[in-house]
């Protein structure tokens, strides 16, 4: 485990300030590809859709964001539809503002159909990763919406989400605390 984090540790040096989150990201991208070799869930990255306005070969040399990116990830575990959003931040509160409204009425119709939505959140000074429920995610968004707190702290997480661990052979290991959620 400290080898784990040592490694971590390194990878954020050289990542910088600018891609924050691509550790984390990184992390959860490699689970995926873990969770698809051992056959346990089909998990993908989404991404942002991009126009092409210019290329030079097979060299895209300029373009923009055709529309809002839905949420980061998507894909079926056990017959479930699943959808997320992961966060990577510092400090001790979730600002709920790093939540896009996009992403918010996204979360929502999927659970209306369905889905299991949820965020993944990494609290990178504490080194803990948790899974919030987007039903929990509505309820402290209405709260602010009503004049409330403008962000989750982390004591509220270790309450009302579920903590993401190590195992089966990855660092994130989140399906494990979706399985804690659906027997919930």
């Amino acid at each position: 485990m400290a080898q784990l984090r040592m490694a971590a540790d390194e990878y954020r040096k050289k990542v910088g300030q600018g891609n924050r989150g691509m550790a984390f990201e990184t992390a959860i991208n490699h689970t995926n590809q873990m969770y698809a070799y051992q056959n346990i869930a089909l998990i993908n990255k989404r991404s942002t859709p991009v126009k092409v306005t210019r290329s030079k070969g097979t060299k895209v040399v300029s373009g923009y964001f055709e529309n809002k990116s839905t949420v980061d990830y998507d894909g079926v575990y056990r017959g479930h539809s699943i959808v997320f959003e992961a966060k990577s931040l510092s400090g001790k509160s979730f600002p709920l503002n790093n939540v896009a409204d996009h992403q918010y009425d996204y979360l929502d119709q999927a659970q209306k159909h369905g889905a299991r939505s949820f965020l993944l959140i990494e609290f990178r000074d504490t080194r803990e990763v948790f899974l919030l429920p987007y039903v929990t995610l509505k309820h402290y968004k209405s709260k602010a919406d009503a004049g409330g707190r403008k962000s989750i702290p982390l004591e509220d997480f270790e309450i009302h989400a579920y903590g993401v661990e190590q195992g089966r052979g990855v660092r994130v290991d989140y399906l494990a605390a979706v399985e804690r959620w659906m027997k919930g």
